[in-house]
């Protein structure tokens, strides 16, 4: 029996399934801890090692040597720990890149790019990222995660998605803010501002129809709400269901929960999909029907792609759709 990743994205790119958290950590203490969390809970959240906002003045070289000791640590069970390195004005990009993927390339699940002002900036840092690979010997590119919160990043964000080993397009609220000097008022960063306000609006439309629009995950911005585990769900559900964005970023252990919780799929519909490539699976992915209604490979797509983000979540899918699509 063929796999639907087999059958269904022939010709196409593949829709990336990532998890629906992206943690930050800046210091090696917060780093470990989160690989801790992300050992009982399971790979339902990325990690990045944050080698921009996370590093001292002057001692940027350390921080990125101690990010690869992190991602090549015992502790990094999943694979699934990234790094967010400089932004291109910065003078240490380069050898963040030189460092991270000399040290642990072959581990780096992807790198992060901030600040991008235009999608040339974007594809110099890509650039830049493949050279070293290739380097170090490197066999497979590694992905690259775009933060879009500049004018620039914002007018060009189709672009920018469309470059090459971008899987996803990250939305960077309060710099975005911050770049309107005081045009949007500092409530804009926080809720229910960042979901009212006009050009807050336009711009996270933009980036989420930018990225789907070219087969990358739009991951949102972070909530700054710390504790209150109500708030931060009802953030995370207003980005999924308003705004179609698939991920999120955390900054704080308690927000990765409520986030996935958020971000999962409506059960009901995990069943009916297993339901559906079950049959499908079983008559070639040929057309059948499934309680009184036709399916073909245009909706199985839909279902697969719908239950692979059901498992990256931790959600229980059944052994049968475990042994069919998973092992």
């Amino acid at each position: 029996m063929k796999h639907p990743a087999e059958v269904l994205f022939a010709g196409e790119k593949p829709f990336p399934v990532l998890p629906a958290v992206d943690h930050y950590a800046g210091s090696e203490k917060l780093m470990r801890k989160a690989l801790q969390l992300q050992q009982e809970l399971g790979p339902i959240f990325d990690l990045t090692c944050d080698c921009e906002d996370g590093a001292h003045a002057g001692a940027e070289a350390e921080h990125a040597a101690m990010a690869s000791e992190i991602i090549l640590s015992a502790d990094n069970h999943f694979g699934r720990v990234g790094a967010r390195i400089h932004d291109i004005t910065h003078p240490h990009w380069r050898k963040d890149l030189e460092i991270l993927v000399g040290n642990a390339g072959r581990r780096l699940a992807f790198v992060t790019l901030p600040k991008v002002r235009t999608a040339a900036d974007a594809a110099a840092q890509i650039d830049a990222l493949r050279a070293v690979e290739q380097a170090h010997g490197l066999a497979t590119q590694i992905p690259v995660h775009v933060l879009i919160e500049t004018h620039g990043a914002l007018r060009e964000a189709w672009e920018i998605a469309a470059l090459e080993s971008v899987e996803s397009l990250d939305f960077g609220l309060m710099d975005f803010v911050s770049g309107h000097h005081g045009a949007i008022p500092g409530s804009a960063m926080t809720s229910p501002g960042q979901f009212t306000h006009p050009l807050i609006v336009r711009a996270k439309a933009e980036i989420a129809a930018a990225a789907l629009g070219n087969g990358v995950v739009p991951s949102h911005n972070v909530t700054t709400e710390l504790k209150d585990v109500a708030f931060i769900r009802s953030d995370a559900e207003r980005a999924r269901r308003e705004f179609g964005y698939l991920r999120m970023w955390s900054i704080h252990p308690n927000q990765i929960r409520p986030i996935v919780e958020a971000m999962r799929p409506d059960f009901s519909e995990v069943e009916a999909a297993v339901e559906i490539l079950v049959n499908a699976q079983a008559v070639g992915w040929g057309p059948t029907q499934h309680h009184g209604k036709l399916h073909d490979r245009a909706s199985y797509r839909y279902y697969w792609e719908l239950l692979s983000r059901a498992k990256a979540t931790g959600m229980a899918i059944g052994d049968e759709a475990e042994r069919r699509f998973f092992r």
